[in-house]
């Protein structure tokens, strides 16, 4: 646990109590402070009160007198589509809103540093695809090396659940946007900017306001080293504001299908081939083709940003390129379920909107497509180019009639469940096809989670003859 630090003796209340909000509470205490929690759940109340905490409503008149500082867990909206009642009172009432991560930043380092040979450091990752396999490439290289790492945030535990950094320790955080808007500390040693495509555009306003949350990152904290894939506007805005001039290397471009050029420190993949280059020479490079783990072109600028990452925490080439051979991927994110008959499933429920779904169409030949769910802003524009590695589309969710239409001429079905969608992918494939699930949408009609929907593809897989 990370011992909240600034706020001893002092009352503060935390908004919502998952699982950041209650590690948040103990963390806090854990520092000496008074938590005061709340949350509209009885259910998760109980939990709390369970746990020694007592409930403070803040929804009451005067709830705020004498609180330091409220602690707004990531799933709550704080501005739009409207501004939360609790956080509007804390906001009338003076009272500084913060989240996890911003306890994180300001109650990281301790006086144990001074003892240390190599102060510890956080590398942050945001982005609107990739960052959890870019975040989990770079940590498992890290430990590859023998390097001390904790992987949180999104991904892994919670950010103040994790242990005190030791000497030379790394700290990997993936970052949604929907914790980097509130933190009021953002100081990574490295931030990672992956890629920008429509998402969460109720929560943040429109398209700007989301890109201006991920901004905060590197706005916010000046990282020493600033990482930005340059395939998209946003991104080579924000590498132009990073950097002093073209040769400057505390920023490292990441580049998709274009060979680099300048005299600036940028990787690239090409033709699945990863290359660095410095001041306008190649000095490393290494075929990424082979490697099970990370497959498709999408996987591969993921492989970019953790390797410069690496690079700048002082790995060297062939290093990083051993441990990525030994990648075995993420759950959910084009991962390999099984072969059976010659055909192959392959699992991408993570790929919930229509960008990231694109990417996994491409990194695949002869796609049998389980698609569909409930929909995101953005519509499915992104796909129509990679609809051609598609036979045929097999649509799942309760709107997965209205979805269907949007695939032009494309043949499909309208499966509806994922029983039937599996067991009609796998009647109609032949060898060398692939099964993929890539929804292009969120699961909540059907599903708790995109966990949840990519185990039942694992297990109508496994359920299958053969």
């Amino acid at each position: 646990m990370i011992p909240v630090q600034g706020f001893e003796g002092a009352k503060v209340a935390v908004l919502g109590l998952g699982r950041s909000g209650l590690a948040a509470a103990r963390a806090l205490r854990a520092g000496g402070a008074e938590p005061l929690v709340w949350d509209d759940s009885p259910e998760a109340r109980a939990r709390a009160e369970a746990e020694g905490f007592v409930p403070h409503d803040l929804t009451r008149a005067g709830a705020f007198e004498g609180v330091a500082s409220l602690i707004v867990s990531p799933g709550i909206p704080h501005l739009y589509p409207a501004p939360n009642r609790v956080i509007a009172a804390a906001w009338a009432a003076g009272v500084p809103v913060d989240n996890d991560i911003g306890l994180f930043f300001r109650s990281f380092a301790t006086a144990d540093w001074d003892y240390f040979d190599t102060a510890p450091k956080v590398v942050a990752i945001t982005g609107s695809n990739g960052k959890s396999t870019t975040s989990a490439l770079i940590h498992h290289c890290l430990v590859a090396a023998g390097r001390e790492s904790q992987l949180a945030g999104n991904i892994g535990r919670g950010v103040l659940d994790i242990d005190p950094a030791g000497d030379g320790g790394v700290v990997v955080l993936e970052l949604s946007s929907y914790q980097t808007e509130l933190a009021r500390a953002l100081t990574p040693d490295i931030a990672i900017f992956t890629n920008l495509s429509p998402d969460h555009l109720d929560r943040h306003g429109g398209k700007g306001g989301y890109f201006a949350a991920k901004r905060r990152l590197f706005a916010e904290g000046g990282p020493d080293r600033a990482i930005i894939g340059v395939d998209e506007p946003e991104g080579q805005f924000l590498a132009n504001q990073m950097a002093e001039g073209a040769a400057d290397d505390r920023v490292i471009q990441i580049l998709g299908g274009r060979k680099p050029d300048g005299a600036g420190w940028q990787v690239a993949a090409r033709k699945g081939f990863l290359s660095e280059f410095r001041k306008g020479r190649q000095v490393a490079s290494f075929d990424l083709r082979g490697i099970d783990g990370l497959p498709g072109a999408h996987n591969h600028q993921n492989a970019c940003a953790a390797y410069a990452a690496l690079r700048a925490l002082g790995l060297p080439p062939r290093g990083i390129e051993a441990a990525f051979h030994s990648f075995a991927g993420l759950p959910h994110r084009s991962q390999f379920v099984a072969e059976k008959a010659g055909v192959r499933y392959v699992n991408d429920s993570k790929a919930t909107n229509a960008d990231a779904a694109a990417k996994a169409l491409a990194a695949f030949g002869d796609i049998r497509w389980i698609c569909g769910g409930l929909e995101k802003e953005g519509g499915l524009d992104p796909l129509i180019p990679h609809l051609g590695h598609v036979t045929k589309a097999y649509v799942i969710g309760r709107e997965a009639r209205g979805f269907a239409l949007k695939l032009g001429d494309l043949p499909h079905e309208i499966c509806t469940d994922m029983a039937t969608a599996v067991a009609r992918a796998a009647a109609e494939a032949a060898p060398g096809d692939t099964v993929l699930l890539a929804p292009a949408a969120a699961s909540f009609d059907q599903y708790d989670s995109f966990e949840k929907r990519g185990e039942d593809f694992i297990a109508q897989v496994a359920a299958l003859d053969g």
